[in-house]
């Protein structure tokens, strides 16, 4: 692979953005790839996997550069020549690149690999929160999979097409997927591709979704005609496949205490053609309050550390603090004792949450359970998704019946 000086630079200005001044690295990526309009697809791809890796395995390649933050533009371009050395790519007689020690660099990473914090490139707390709560072995391997590089997985539209139908539109624009089993609606692509500029998602015939997350909807065991409610809605991935698996009938309350994303959300619907959707906008706890009593189902998709998506967002690693994972169990908490109250007599409630800490997640059902507001139910199942045992994001689900 040879380098060019100007994509160099592009992935430069993103890590600055992203390590100094704490941005997303979605929208820094994005933002990125706008940057020049010659640029061809594997231009675009470089930039993005580029940053994408580095920000992956910081940690590990701030070490071997012997570097700290906040990072000089120096700091960076030494960064960049662990990640180019480790991978076998010839550094071109840049002043960037002068007195870079490659055969240091890889005497550094063989003695760091053998510490798992460094070789998986993650804070002390996070390392041991995970043996802690894992175990060691269970950690060692989970933790490795939440850091490969995650698939594209789309989620078939049954609202207006097939897995079969839209595998063959694909297919059109040299685009191969393969189908995953037990998962009923998912596609695979068998390589990387911006699917978004096609007319199959202009015309909603799919949303990208990863596997472990479409089985949510899935476990939430809805029906056409009932009336269900997602608590915790956002942007509405799974508001939206629960509608195609209610084929339209019923209705479908997507609540956020988030105007903006349930705006989305109807952009969203519009597109896939979802009519049984009605946003609702918690800004009192009125919203909550009137729908007591009344849904066959209730989906409680909480807001949590989201470790098991680190896959798909390697800054969440540098942006969490254990702090936050303090406060949001108690937020966790006090939504299932508040919105549990909106399933009727004999309705089904699924908490659900996109960790693989047992703090988050059974522990959490436990708890629950065991409270006042929990006496009223009873735990039906639950299913822990591991990435090191799918390969796909780290989940949990749990079902409970009112009774």
């Amino acid at each position: 692979m040879r380098l060019h000086r100007n994509l160099c630079f592009a992935v430069i200005d993103g890590l600055t953005l992203i390590f100094n001044e704490g941005k997303y690295a979605d929208k820094v990526i994005q933002q990125l790839l706008k940057r020049d309009k010659r640029w061809g697809s594997r231009d675009r791809g470089f930039v993005a996997e580029t940053t994408y890796e580095i920000v992956r395995w910081k940690r590990l390649y701030s070490e071997i550069a012997e570097v700290k933050e906040p990072y000089s533009r120096e700091d960076l371009w030494r960064v960049f020549a662990v990640w180019a050395t480790l991978r076998g790519i010839k550094l071109p007689d840049w002043k960037y690149f002068e007195s870079t020690p490659s055969r240091k660099i890889k005497g550094r990473f063989d003695e760091l690999s053998k510490i798992r914090k460094y070789k998986e490139s993650i804070p002390d707390w996070m390392d041991e929160l995970g043996v802690k709560e894992l175990g060691e072995a269970a950690w060692t391997k989970e933790i490795a999979a939440l850091n490969e590089q995650a698939d594209v997985i789309l989620r078939v539209n049954t609202l207006k097409t097939t897995k079969e139908k839209l595998q063959a539109e694909l297919f059109d624009l040299e685009i191969e997927t393969e189908f995953i089993k037990d998962y009923p609606n998912a596609l695979k692509l068998k390589e990387r591709a911006n699917v978004f500029t096609s007319d199959a998602f202009k015309n909603g015939h799919f949303e990208v979704q990863d596997a472990s997350s479409q089985l949510v909807a899935e476990f939430l065991n809805v029906e056409p005609g009932m009336r269900v409610v997602d608590t915790c809605a956002g942007a509405g991935g799974k508001t939206l496949h629960i509608a195609s698996l209610m084929e339209n009938k019923g209705q479908i309350i997507a609540l956020d205490i988030y105007a903006n994303k349930l705006n989305e959300l109807k952009r969203r619907a519009k597109r896939n053609g979802a009519h049984n959707i009605e946003p609702r906008h918690i800004d009192s706890t009125k919203v909550i309050k009137k729908l007591y009593d009344k849904a066959d189902r209730v989906l409680i998709d909480a807001p949590c550390s989201g470790l098991g998506v680190l896959r798909r967002n390697p800054d969440a690693k540098w942006k969490l603090e254990p702090e936050f994972l303090d406060k949001i169990r108690i937020t966790q908490q006090e939504i299932l004792q508040q919105y549990s109250r909106i399933v009727k007599p004999g309705g089904q409630l699924v908490y659900a949450t996109c960790s693989v800490l047992p703090s988050e997640n059974q522990n959490q059902v436990n708890a629950f359970l065991a409270s006042e507001a929990g006496a009223d139910f009873t735990f039906i199942k639950d299913n822990k998704v591991l990435a090191s045992k799918t390969g796909f994001d780290g989940f949990y689900m749990a079902r409970l019946q009112r009774k």
